[in-house]
This record gives structure tokens, C-alpha cells and sequence, in this order.
């Protein structure tokens, strides 16, 4: 499949910018990084998830939420705003030129904005199931069981990757 959209957003001139603010300000990060790596990989779990469980969610709406979910980071480091709030404003424009309908748009910025919370009181929403997804791929991204900061961690035991699941 031709990611046609998802290339948009990736050689867009805006993205570009906000990831290079990124990884600027994580160049000296001991922990997990805001970058393409983490980008990618918590898109591609949550198509595998999304094809596991028969969830028909287009791959272009899946892996424009992975690149976009975190690209507010930099203004969560300059001006305190929590980095889903800043990530779904800043995704719109980018989303808009790349060419994602009003309904993905949403679909995607809802799923931004609700990337940091459990999914317990998810119900209500409509695109619970994206919701969920992503959330679960998000975390599981990260590869604790190999980090060599992993005792240093904030993250109880508990919520660390200490083993391979994708």
C-alpha cells in the first residue's frame, strides 16, 4: 500500500521543523526519546494489533497518529503545555495539507489527546477501539528490557516492557 498521506506528513515543512525542536531539546535525554524510532514503532504495533483483532482501521489513519502523537513534546518543554494537548493542535494544519478527511482528522486528534490516559472510562467515545490500540501500542513501544537506564526509571515495574510481545 502507498502511504501516500503519511509521506505528506513526513517531508512537511512544519513536521520537520517540530521534530528537529524535539530532538533538540532530548539530545541529552537518558530515558526513551520523542523520535522517529518511537514514532514508527508505535505505529507499526498498532497495525498488527489493529490486524490481529479485525479492527479494519485504515493503515494511513494508523500511522499518521504514530507520527504525529508526540510532535508537540517541544512545547511541553518550552511552555509546560502536556504534549497531547500541544500535539493535537499542532497535528491539524499538518493533517489538513497531508490530505486526511474531516472525519480522520478527528478520528486521529481524538486519539492523540487521549494517548497518555488509561482506557478505562473510554466508553463514550467513538473510536474507542483506535483509542485503545494506540494507547497499548504506545507502550508498548518502549523497550525497557533492554535499556540501560531502566533502574533509574520512573515507571513502576509494573507498566515497563520487561519482555517482547511485538
Amino acid at each position: 500500500m502507498n502511504l501516500e498521506r503519511v509521506n505528506r506528513i513526513l517531508y512537511h515543512d512544519k513536521y520537520k521543523e517540530y521534530l528537529n525542536k524535539i530532538l533538540k531539546y532530548e539530545e541529552k535525554r537518558e530515558f526513551c526519546k520523542h523520535d522517529m524510532q518511537h514514532f514508527l514503532d508505535a505505529a507499526r504495533i498498532t497495525y498488527i494489533l489493529n490486524l490481529e483483532n479485525n479492527l479494519g482501521i485504515d493503515k494511513e489513519v494508523i500511522y499518521a497518529l504514530g507520527l504525529l502523537h508526540d510532535i508537540g513534546r517541544w512545547r511541553e518543554y518550552e511552555e509546560g503545555i502536556p504534549h497531547n494537548v500541544a500535539s493535537c493542535d499542532l497535528s491539524d494544519e499538518i493533517l489538513i495539507d497531508s490530505g486526511f478527511t474531516e472525519k480522520e482528522r478527528e478520528q486521529i486528534k481524538s486519539a492523540i489527546l487521549n494517548h497518555r490516559n488509561s482506557n478505562e472510562n473510554k466508553d463514550e467515545l467513538e473510536n474507542k477501539s483506535l483509542l485503545e490500540i494506540f494507547y497499548r501500542a504506545d507502550k508498548l513501544s518502549r523497550s525497557c528490557f533492554n535499556c540501560k537506564n531502566r533502574e533509574k526509571c520512573n515507571w513502576t515495574n509494573e507498566k515497563k516492557n520487561l519482555n517482547i510481545y511485538y
